[in-house]
């Protein structure tokens, strides 16, 4: 009837990983090392060292801070990733966004004040000019 099977059955999830789930909402602030996946509603400040992912029924209201973000459901508040934010075409965002790097799919909604923060780039002639001089009086 019972026996030891069930251990090669069960599925392993990755260490560190945090699950809200739809139906479920969390009102404040916290801190994690871990990976997010939130198809629930969480109201408050959430950092986090790993990646956040948001299913079509999440809903995040507050500051996020992490590495990288995929995004599928809606975001309002303030957004800063030291990586990649990834927007499916159900996403909604609104607010304030910094980021390493954009990806958005055609669809999404992206009502945002945005920095990329990266590789600084001189997008006129007399900016490269100038920035070649400078790099040549200090050599």
């Amino acid at each position: 009837m019972f026996s030891d099977n069930k251990k090669d059955k069960m599925v392993e999830t990755k260490s560190g990983q945090n699950i809200i789930a739809q139906g479920t909402k969390i009102v404040g602030d916290f801190n994690s090392e871990g990976d997010f996946r939130i198809d629930g509603v969480v109201e408050g400040n959430v950092k986090t060292a790993g990646k956040v992912v948001v299913g079509k029924s999440g809903l995040v209201k507050g500051t996020l801070n992490g590495t990288d973000a995929y995004f599928e459901g809606k975001f309002s508040g303030k957004l800063a990733l030291s990586g990649t934010l990834t927007l499916k075409s159900s996403a909604h965002i609104e607010g304030e966004v910094v980021v390493g790097k954009l990806a958005v799919e055609p669809g999404a909604t992206f009502n945002v004040t945005c920095v990329m923060k990266g590789t600084v780039k001189e997008m006129s002639n007399g900016g490269q000019q100038q920035r070649k001089q400078e790099t040549e009086k200090t050599a």
